[in-house]
């Protein structure tokens, strides 16, 4: 049987895309369901208040920070999206005096202007190099801060990008949250067209996709302009700069973040099935995690919500 198109964007693959029988017995899974999908490799954890949901978050890069030495370069590669935890993070490195001098900083992923082929400044309002910036990189005392030449941040011109992480620098963990299309970073289903108008790629040829710029799902999109614009898709860019799978490998962890406040409580539950099951399908990108060694599923429970019906 052919496989259905999208009910979203029916020039597009995604998790509509799915059996219906997955989709169903995943929107069946109840908090307790979800607890229990943690296997070798793969780590489902909750927490009881926001307050302790960000502050682990930005524990994170505290404990990555403090790996690094001049002999051997640690670094985190961070999202905009969640955002809540940056400051946390430059607090906790002025309280506890770090020297960042040795550590580095990956961005996850940066809009694309279309007209001058190249990254957003950072004066555009949704430009994700200035949101690290303010809200952590800049709250660090100077004597503390990593040199800038350690703030890797991904440009149209990806080369320096994807050479920092062939760099000798170890990347100790790879944050990021998840988005309505279920991806990490910008790292979207493909479109249906060519090669893949009859099925998506396979998990191998996802896999070599590196940092580079994308085409965005339209759900996407419409995402960011309700989470960061309110709702203003007009000042979305339809293209983006992401951190590839071929990046994310490389990291020696995989953390992602789940607050409630991207995904929604169905999106939630479908990665952390297929990741539990090995379901990998590049419909839905972030079930590409099945394969990796060492996956953390974070989830705020009073954020996780529920699939039942409810008319509002």
């Amino acid at each position: 049987m052919p496989r259905p198109y999208s009910s979203i964007a029916p020039d597009w693959w995604d998790y509509t895309t799915l059996d219906t029988e997955l989709i169903n017995e995943v929107a069946r899974l109840k908090p307790r369901d979800l607890e229990r999908l943690s296997r070798p490799g793969f780590r489902v954890v909750f927490y009881e208040t926001l307050e302790d949901f960000y502050l682990a978050e930005a524990l994170e890069y505290i404990e990555a920070w403090r790996q690094s030495t001049a002999d051997n370069p640690v670094g985190i590669c961070g999202p905009i999206g969640p955002t809540e935890q940056l400051p946390l993070v430059a607090r906790l490195v002025n309280s506890l005096e770090l020297d960042l001098s040795s550590a580095h900083f990956w961005g996850m992923d940066e809009w694309f202007d279309v007209a001058t082929q190249k990254e957003v400044p950072v004066t555009h309002p949704l430009s994700f190099e200035r949101a690290d910036r303010e809200l952590c990189f800049d709250r660090i005392e100077r004597k503390r801060r990593m040199p800038e030449t350690n703030l890797h941040f991904p440009k149209g011109d990806t080369a320096p990008y994807r050479k920092s992480w062939t760099a000798g620098i170890r990347c100790a963990v790879m944050q990021g949250g998840q988005g309505d299309v279920k991806h990490w970073a910008f790292n979207d289903p493909l479109g249906r067209k060519g090669r893949y108008k009859d099925a998506p790629p396979s998990p191998e040829e996802y896999r070599k996709l590196a940092t580079r710029v994308v085409d965005l799902h339209p759900l996407t999109v419409a995402q960011n302009a309700r989470t960061s614009g309110g709702g203003n898709i007009s000042m979305v860019p339809l293209k983006a700069i992401s951190v590839g799978p071929v990046e994310t490998w490389k990291a020696e962890k995989v953390s992602i973040w789940h607050a409630g406040k991207h995904d929604n409580p169905f999106g939630q539950r479908l990665t952390a099935y297929m990741i539990s099951k090995g379901l990998v399908d590049a419909s839905v990108p972030m079930s590409l995690l099945a394969e990796h060694p060492n996956v953390q599923f974070n989830y705020f429970r009073g954020g996780i919500g529920t699939c039942d019906v409810e008319m509002h």
